[in-house]
């Protein structure tokens, strides 16, 4: 593993990767995850659907990619380790697909070695290292990587925790930037484009435990894609971003998932 500093957990306030492996049903978190994640499914109990979903897209856009020869995957908000991870879709197609996790929250580096159980022919490594530092990631990235040939870019459920402020479409910018034509962006992204008063609440909750939560609609989301070329059907639902590619999640059909999905390639 490369990167990694010494593992300093903070249990004092929520982290959205400890969140995430809760409505997961992971056991990697601690009581103030549990305690905003149930203050979350106080607001819209199909919180825990919503992430399957995501997860599902992610494996759905990683089959997508391998199917359509790209060999090297950069994941950048990994999450908690939980199976099947990105690697083990991608070396299903591709035996010798090279993949590279980056998470910045010490708990995921403390369960990353089962990330890194890949097959022979293929390479996984972690990276310890925050979205908004592009350049430490790319710099730990190329060390296993090879960016003379495309690279997929996913970040998934990742940048509706990174304001504008903090300048979110140049982090993503700059990360593309370093990739080669043929390279692609695989992202989701929540929105409070179908419950906005729901999504004011959860936002406002998350706020005063110190999370920062993003949502943007979908022309903001698009606006991540501007200068890619986009896999059909372009932007869409999340559940709906072709579906035939995995198994439908339990409790996706009851109403509208308030996420969006998108897969791009850089031209």
């Amino acid at each position: 593993m490369t990167g990694q500093p010494s593992i300093e957990i903070d249990t004092s306030k929520p982290h959205p990767a400890r969140m995430y492996d809760w409505y997961l049903g992971g056991k990697d978190n601690y009581p103030v995850d549990e305690a905003m994640g149930r203050q979350m499914l106080a607001l819209d109990a199909r919180v825990p659907v919503m992430a399957k979903v995501n997860r599902a897209f992610m494996h759905r856009a990683t089959r997508w990619l391998a199917g359509h020869g790209v060999r090297q995957f950069l994941d950048i908000g990994t999450g908690i380790p939980t199976e099947p991870n990105l690697h083990q879709i991608a070396q299903e197609t591709a035996p010798d697909a090279r993949v590279v996790y980056c998470d910045n929250d010490p708990i995921v580096l403390a369960h990353a070695a089962a990330l890194l159980r890949g097959t022979e022919e293929g390479v996984t490594e972690y990276l310890q290292a925050d979205v908004r530092d592009p350049d430490a990631i790319i710099e730990g990235a190329k060390k296993v990587l090879d960016l003379t040939r495309p690279v997929a870019l996913s970040l998934v459920a990742l940048l509706h925790f990174v304001p504008d402020e903090d300048g979110a479409h140049d982090l993503v910018g700059r990360l593309l930037a370093a990739l080669p034509t043929g390279s692609y962006l695989m992202m989701t992204h929540a929105t409070a484009d179908f419950s906005p008063e729901e999504s004011a609440a959860a936002t406002a909750k998350l706020k005063a435990a110190g999370v920062t939560l993003a949502l943007r609609s979908r022309t903001e989301f698009a606006r991540f894609f501007d200068s890619l070329e986009l896999v059909e059907p372009g932007v869409e639902v999340v559940d709906k971003w072709h579906p035939e590619l995995g198994e439908p999640i339990p409790g996706q059909e009851d109403g509208v998932i308030p996420g969006y999905g998108a897969l791009g390639r850089t031209s």
